[in-house]
């Protein structure tokens, strides 16, 4: 598939940002050959708090109307597309899509670079990938910590490892806007945020439980486990009054 074809994925606007309406393994064929085609892919998985605050900020929502795929990650996500009659095949969660890149890269000997979080955890993940895919080399990590002066060396260190993905940790306000940012620089075919991913993989958090995903209520046990994301949360219960006030211009663009 061509580059154009990745770009051209059928989607749903949701308040003017273009959610992918493929399913899970759709949205991994597509990016295998985002892969191969070796130009950049930014994908970006989106969720409410994300959307409101693209809607409150017109940088973020250029850098998500910009990104070449967009996966519904949020429940909230769906349900909206659900509400408004456009629905999407299913809830892509970053971090399912995440071990879905893995798994599939084994076959073609891909490189992962790891960039986010705390040296820590970044350490502990690079090894927790090596022994979940030996068939994935991590050809580059470092963690998360650095300011705007250190860009040109961090992009530099990215180039010359050359991955086919990379994966970013840090924080969806930071991430999506510094891969928006430097995404030709970086010239990676997959590159794509993934919040607190590592925190997860390293062994430092537990994803919620299976009956909160099956609820589709991680949000809930990420603020029961974090009383402090409460603030960030308040998006949540706004978006939905959003959508169903605004039902008839959810989609328009």
């Amino acid at each position: 598939m061509t580059v154009d074809k990745v770009t051209n994925v059928p989607t749903v606007p949701i308040f003017g940002v273009p959610v992918s309406r493929l399913n899970m393994k759709d949205t991994l064929n597509v990016l295998i050959q985002a892969v191969e085609s070796r130009r950049p892919h930014q994908v970006i998985t989106a969720n409410p708090i994300m959307v409101m605050a693209a809607l409150e900020d017109p940088m973020y929502m250029s850098v998500m109307k910009q990104a070449e795929l967009i996966v519904p990650d949020g429940t909230g996500v769906v349900w909206a597309a659900n509400y408004v009659g456009h629905p999407v095949p299913e809830r892509v969660a970053g971090f399912d899509l995440l071990h879905e890149l893995l798994g599939a890269g084994e076959n073609y000997h891909w490189k992962v670079y790891l960039l986010g979080s705390t040296s820590e955890v970044i350490q502990a993940t690079a090894q927790r990938v090596h022994e979940l895919y030996p068939g994935i080399t991590v050809c580059g990590k470092r963690d998360g910590f650095f300011g705007p002066e250190e860009d040109e060396a961090v992009i530099a260190a990215i180039r010359e490892a050359n991955p086919d993905l990379l994966f970013v940790a840090r924080g969806a306000d930071t991430q999506e806007p510094w891969i928006g940012k430097f995404k030709e620089q970086l010239g990676v075919p997959v590159m794509m945020g993934v919040g607190g991913s590592f925190d997860i993989i390293s062994g430092k958090a537990k994803r919620a439980p299976k009956l909160f995903q099956k609820l589709r209520a991680e949000w809930l046990y990420r603020l029961l486990k974090e009383p402090s994301r409460y603030k960030r949360m308040l998006a949540l219960p706004k978006f939905a009054v959003k959508v169903m006030r605004e039902k008839e211009n959810v989609t328009k663009v």
